[in-house]
Parts: structure tokens; sequence; C-alpha cells
């Protein structure tokens, strides 16, 4: 015979009253909340060198320019420190926005062709079978990404200028090469921004997982049909945060141009070193200070555009 077995009687509701049926309440659990407020009190102490390093390093620099831009130079015949907008008014006008046009042209082309080449060099460099080759490409690509100034405008003045190596061995002067011109410094930039596209990429195509490949050859799609509609739209985000690193790095070039090309090619940089140096006008300091804001207002865009396009691409790769 079977038994059938004793309900367990559920436990009585608590009487906030404190009455007869009211069961005794255990000892309550103290909120995590304190603890969490101690640990983020923490982390913002931790963070006050880096936040001081910043306020100093590009708060007061970026003050300083925004008010400069505004007033009239030191150096003025008359009204020196009064408030102005003709500095930036002239800053958008004549050789000052043609400059300003070439420099963003420029770093747009070549942000654009660095950003094809590196894509393939970097999937050649993650599907490679030898650890050797990924971490030799990786690290010759760290180097080359920070190698710029005067060294790679000498290097290529040796190569490709008019008298360099290559020039000579292959006669590209007879085919009409120069290197002191829009092309020449096109390729020079590219020099160090395929190196940092292949950096800025490489983590992003790491991050395709296997089973979406095979789960497309499955399908019965071919490899250029995978790239197409699943590796590609992945990868967009990043692939378009790196078109805007590689604007920027090329945007706020200097060395290597004016060491090469000098005044041939107008750049925003090198106007701005002209207005400081007082090889165009007298009094006009602060007109660099106005060029300037220009490339802080150019480079905030990029930074506006870049910074989302990452937070997408990180939700799909992690």
């Amino acid at each position: 015979m079977t038994t059938a077995p004793t309900p367990v009687p559920a436990p009585a509701a608590a009487d906030p009253s404190g009455g007869p049926g009211a069961v005794a309440a255990g000892p309550a659990t103290p909120p995590p909340a304190p603890r969490a407020r101690r640990l983020r009190g923490g982390a913002w102490l931790a963070a006050l060198p880096l936040l001081a390093f910043f306020a100093i390093g590009f708060g007061l620099p970026a003050i300083a320019i925004a008010t400069g831009a505004f007033t009239l130079s030191s150096d003025a015949e008359a009204g020196a420190g009064s408030f102005t907008t003709a500095n930036v008014t002239d800053s958008v006008q004549g050789a000052y926005w043609t400059a300003l046009l070439s420099s963003v042209r420029l770093s747009a082309l070549t942000a654009l062709i660095g950003t094809v080449v590196g894509l393939p060099l970097a999937q050649a460099v993650v599907t490679s079978r030898f650890r050797a080759v990924r971490e030799a490409v990786l690290t010759a690509s760290g180097v080359l990404a920070n190698f710029g100034g005067l060294p790679l405008a000498f290097a290529f003045v040796a190569t490709l200028g008019n008298a360099g190596e290559v020039t000579k061995l292959f006669h590209l002067t007879e085919h009409g090469w120069t290197l002191y011109g829009f092309t020449g410094l096109t390729v020079a930039y590219l020099y160090f921004l395929v190196p940092l596209m292949v950096l800025t990429i490489t983590p992003a195509l790491d991050g395709l997982r296997r089973q979406w490949r095979e789960a497309a050859a499955n399908n019965r799609a071919t490899a250029l049909q995978y790239w197409r509609h699943v590796a590609l739209p992945i990868l967009l985000p990043s692939l378009l945060g790196g078109y805007v690193l590689l604007f920027g790095s090329a945007f706020a070039a200097y060395a290597t141009a004016a060491a090469m090309v000098g005044a041939t090619v107008p750049l925003i940089s090198r106007s701005i070193a002209d207005a400081l140096s007082g090889n165009v006008l007298v009094g006009q300091g602060n007109l660099a200070l106005a060029l300037s804001l220009d490339m802080i207002v150019v480079a905030v865009l990029v930074m506006a555009v870049y910074l989302p396009l990452q937070r997408r691409s990180a939700r799909w790769l992690s």
C-alpha cells in the first residue's frame, strides 16, 4: 500500500503589524550599492592623474587656441589683444582655404588607398599558417606606422627623388615621375598609412568567427559571396573607423611634407608654420591659431564619426 506524501504547509505571510500569524523575518541582506559606489569613487581617484594630464596637455592649449583665434596678435600694429573675427574669417578664404581643401583631399585619398591596400594584407597575415610571419608583419607595421618626419622624407628623396636610385634605375623621370608633387607626397604618406591600417583592422579580422564561414559554405556560398554578404557588412564599421583614423593621421602630418615638397603642395599645416614665422604677413601670429582651430574642428568631426563606429563594431565582434 502506497502512502501519500504528507503536504508541507506553506510559510505564513509576514504580518507587518506583528500579529499572532506573523513570521519573524531573517536578517536583511545589505544592499551592494554602497560598495559599488565606493568602487566607482576609487576608480575616479585612480583616473585623476590621467584627467589632470589631459587637462594640462590638451585642455589648456585648446583654450589658448580658441581664445587667440578671436583676438588680435600681440605684434599687430594696433589693437593688440582686442576681440576680432578677422582671423577666423581670413583662415577660410584665399590661399588658406585652398590649403585646407588640399589637406582634406590629400588625407581623404591616402586614407582610402591605405584602407583598400591594408585590408587584404591584414587578411593574409591573419590567415597565415606561420605564426612567425604574423609576428614579423605586425612588428614591422608597428615600426613603419610611426616612421615619418625628416627620416621618411630623406629616404624617399634618396630612393625616388630626381637623382634617386630607383628613379635612375627605371628611368622614371622620362615617364613624367616627380616626387615633389601631390602624387609623390601621396606615395610617401602610404608608407606609414598602410601599416597603420594593418594594425587597426587585424583585431577586427581576428573577431570574424569560423562558424560564420562554415555556415556560408554549408549554404553553398562562394568566398566572394561570403565576403560580400557576411564579412564586409560586419567589418564595415571597423573599416570606416580605420579610414577615419588614417585620415586624421595624414591630416596632422607636417614634417614629411615640409621637408619633401615645401610649398609645392599647399597644406594647412604648412600655412600654420608660415603664419607663425611671419613668412607671409607680419603681425598675423594669431591667424595661425585660427588655422589651428580649423584643424581642431575637422578633427572633432572626424572623431564624432570614429567613436560611434568603433562602438558598433565592438558589439558585433565581441
